[in-house]
């Protein structure tokens, strides 16, 4: 007997339904099973098959999966939202070493063998390399009068039972709450207007209006020789560029046109498109399919679906003061609710209450411009942490800091000193929080001119101290949100000549990270059955490390960017990342984040101080299933990380 097969015999002989057999008994029953090995991807069990009998994992992870074939639009919907989805099909449970698979057919064994194999609908395919022991049917027949194996066989399906009716009851209320928010849910492709009305460049003004009335459209779009997009003609062009000029003839298309126009992908959200409405101030989006222009969606095809408070919400933004705005927050908040309560994903929750808070920072800004008087030079306002990372959610401490240009006048440091402070008072009266750590534009240490910030980059590479790395990873998390962009620009170049410079300083933030990897847990049912306290830091082990990570890949490769979907794109654009990294990376996130979502607005709802802290035991069990292969994913990147910078 090899090692190898030694060592399975030492795991199978540990496991309850072979732990009471004498030497001679596990002989015998061991000789009658057959140990069966996977390649990743290996199908382990076809659906519409019969069973002949379970599968022990002895090495290796396995999923018992759905084929996803439901071409019904609803159904499609149900699928993105409800489960993870890898290539259209549906995971119902992950299993391990020491898992079993094939419960659902014991109703075979103790009622008789049907002859029903499309009874079985569940598929089951290693996500690595597995062993399994095939224990068939007899040989479970000979062992069912031990009771030991009778109650570990009926306690694992009872489990699996009690986590399958919970599953159901979760569907079962996500189904009738979608039915009544389908608006929400839906695409774009759903409720755009087709076939997209478009007009040639050079096409004559007067013809293009005439085309706007015989199609009762208040818009078309403008092609060039190669059907390409080049602009759009809206009724405000006409009566701005034309009627109001008294032109009456002689103008073509491209004269009148808004070149570049906003435009939006056919299976972007609606919630995607109102975002634009709403922040770029337009009423009309171009759909796109890849480059071609498949439809046109409008603001008022929008508001006849759903969502008229959202708009008169952002609308009042710009129109708050000082005094009044502190009344945004509750309607904020309001957003929130909805957005939560219709199951729209996290990522996209996120994104969307992250633009609304954008707006607010912005106008809190330019009204503490507008209170002091007129810059007198560029600069630029960033901010940091989850707001820059776009993952805020609720109003968070302020974190953020001020960059203006060169100058050697006391009264510009003093007029940002200033700025710096009013700033902080105005975000304070909106709802947001002073920092603890003091990581905001009114202190000196984050406010400056250009050349500040780089002696500040150059000290803490210098000094590479746990601090001095902390807050360079705080720092490098930034987002520019208000601002001259050619000051902009010449920030972003100057932190890539120092970390060009510095490159033994992202090898110390390396090697800061390696202090802090990230835990391993338990498989969920093993934990559940042997009531295991364990916890996790969401914050901490989970998103930190994450955010770390990615950062210094990117900042490796000159990208600064602080949004994490952006990051793992530009490293899969790079080839860092193959696509299948780059899905489980972006899966790991959106399970990190809902979780900590759904957490945090619960005990606020309540009244409860939130922490990013939970306990296994008090997941729901497909939370604790995504939970641990997420932090898996994240662990393997810091793995990766450590292996790029040598260490």
């Amino acid at each position: 007997m090899s090692r190898h097969q030694e060592n399975n015999c030492n795991e199978i002989r540990k496991h309850p339904i072979f732990v009471g057999l004498s030497e001679t008994r596990f002989d015998e029953v061991l000789d009658a099973c057959v140990l069966k090995h996977y390649q990743k991807n290996d199908k382990v069990l076809y659906s519409k098959t019969p069973r002949e009998g379970l599968l022990l994992i002895l090495k290796g992870v396995a999923e018992v999966f759905v084929a996803s074939g439901a071409s019904n639009e609803r159904q499609s919907n149900l699928d993105h939202h409800t489960s993870r989805r890898y290539d259209q099909k549906e995971v119902l449970e992950v299993l391990q070493k020491g898992d079993m698979i094939g419960f659902s057919s014991l109703a075979d064994f103790l009622g008789g063998k049907t002859e029903e194999p499309e009874r079985y609908a569940v598929e089951v395919q290693a996500v690595e390399d597995a062993t399994c022991l095939h224990i068939p049917y007899p040989v479970i027949q000979t062992l069912w009068d031990d009771p030991a194996v009778r109650d570990f066989v009926l306690q694992q399906a009872t489990i699996r039972l009690q986590d399958i009716y919970a599953s159901f009851a979760e569907q079962v209320q996500l189904a009738n709450k979608w039915g009544e928010s389908e608006p929400f849910i839906r695409r774009i492709q759903d409720v755009m207007n087709e076939p997209v009305i478009a007009a040639d460049m050079e096409d004559d003004v007067q013809d293009v209006a005439l085309m706007m009335v015989e199609h009762s459209t208040s818009s078309v779009v403008v092609l060039n020789d190669n059907d390409q997009l080049i602009g759009i003609i809206t009724e405000k062009d006409l009566v701005q560029r034309v009627v109001a000029r008294g032109i009456g003839s002689g103008l073509f298309a491209h004269e009148v046109m808004t070149p570049h126009p906003y435009i939006i992908s056919r299976d972007a959200y609606y919630y995607e498109a109102m975002s634009s409405f709403l922040m770029n101030g337009i009423k009309h989006l171009p759909v796109m399919d890849g480059a071609k222009v498949i439809g046109m969606v409008t603001l008022s095809d929008l508001l006849r679906k759903k969502n008229r408070g959202t708009m008169e919400l952002l609308q009042s933004v710009e129109q708050s003061t000082f005094n009044n705005l502190h009344e945004l927050e509750p309607a904020m908040y309001e957003v929130l609710a909805n957005l939560i309560q219709d199951g729209i994903p996290t990522v996209h929750t996120l994104e969307v209450m992250t633009k609304l808070y954008d707006r607010l920072v912005r106008h809190a800004v330019q009204l503490a411009v507008e209170k002091i008087g007129k810059p007198p030079v560029p600069f630029g306002f960033y901010l940091m942490g989850s707001g820059a990372r776009a993952e805020q959610f609720m109003l968070t401490d302020q974190d953020h800091f001020l960059v203006y240009d060169n100058t050697k006048e006391a009264e510009v440091s003093l007029y940002f000193e200033e700025l710096g402070k009013e700033i902080v008072q105005h975000l304070v009266a909106a709802g947001y929080k002073t920092c603890p750590g003091f990581m905001m534009a009114s202190y000196a240490d984050w406010r400056g001119t250009l050349e500040d910030w780089q002696g500040r980059l150059r000290s803490w590479a210098l000094r590479a101290t746990n601090e001095n790395l902390l807050l360079a990873h705080n720092f490098l998390s930034y987002r520019h949100i208000y601002g001259e962009e050619s000051l902009h620009d010449q920030f972003e170049e100057m932190i890539r000549e120092q970390l060009g410079k510095s490159r033994i300083f992202l090898y110390r933030m390396a090697e800061l990270e390696k202090e802090h990897p990230v835990p391993t847990f338990d498989h969920p049912i093993r934990a559940l059955f042997r009531m295991k306290k364990e916890s996790v830091d969401l914050k901490k082990q989970a998103l930190f490390p994450l955010h770390h990570c990615l950062q210094l890949l990117c900042a490796k490769h000159d990208f600064l960017e602080g949004r994490t979907l952006k990051q793992i794109d530009f490293l899969q654009d790079r080839h860092v990342f193959s696509e299948e990294t780059a899905d489980k990376l972006k899966f790991a996130y959106e399970v990190v984040l809902r979780i900590r979502v759904e957490r945090a607005w619960n005990a606020y709802r309540v009244g409860e101080t939130s922490t990013s802290e939970i306990e296994f035991n008090h997941l729901r069990t497909k939370d604790k299933e995504e939970l641990m292969m997420a932090l898996k994913t994240i662990r393997q990147l810091q793995g990766e990380v450590m292996a790029t910078f040598g260490l």
